[in-house]
């Protein structure tokens, strides 16, 4: 015989539990990053299918300031371990308007992009080195990472004419220590 006694069933809740229990959620949600519009109403629809109270919680939380495709999009823009097709595809994938998503990648600097991938390939160049064709390597690797062809080839470039300086002067290659005497 079962002793335990049945759970009493739970009281539906009033549409103002509804909404504050949504609402709660949805900052939770944005508590772990920031999302964008469409990927919080993903979220929202999720957990209620009511269309009416999503689109009131989602107005609510970007009245206060807490969801803002803006924001998101400046933030990925700024990223400078990407490159602006990644910027872009990133923007598109996460729901961001196109017209967000052009004004972004337009406000990227050239010139720090280049620099950017300048250092990408500095930092991981000892491991390109070891291949049989580097330059194929860095450039699939910073491609993949979304910098343009462009501005890849100049980085190569650069680095490379650095590289070459470097051992002219009797200097040891990046990453090689200096021999102790």
């Amino acid at each position: 015989m079962d002793d335990a006694a049945p759970k009493a069933p739970r009281r539906a809740r009033t549409p103002q539990e509804e909404r504050d229990a949504l609402l709660a959620y949805a900052f939770r949600a944005l508590g772990g990053r920031a999302l964008t519009q469409a990927e919080l109403r993903g979220k929202l629809e999720k957990r209620s299918p009511d269309e009416a109270l999503v689109h009131e919680v989602l107005k609510r939380v970007q009245e206060l300031g807490y969801q803002d495709d803006a924001h998101v999009a400046r933030a990925e823009g700024a990223r400078r371990s990407v490159g602006a097709f990644r910027v872009r595809q990133t923007l598109k994938r996460r729901g961001v308007d196109e017209e967000l998503i052009q004004e972004t990648v337009a406000a990227r600097d050239p010139d720090e992009e280049r620099l950017a991938a300048r250092e990408l390939l500095e930092r991981r160049w000892a491991s390109f080195a070891r291949k049989r064709d580097p330059k194929a390597s860095a450039y699939a690797f910073l491609a993949r990472r979304g910098f343009p062809s462009p501005v890849i080839w100049s980085a190569i470039r650069e680095l490379d004419a650095a590289l070459l300086e470097g051992t002219e002067d009797g200097a040891d290659e990046p990453g090689e220590p200096d021999d102790l005497e």
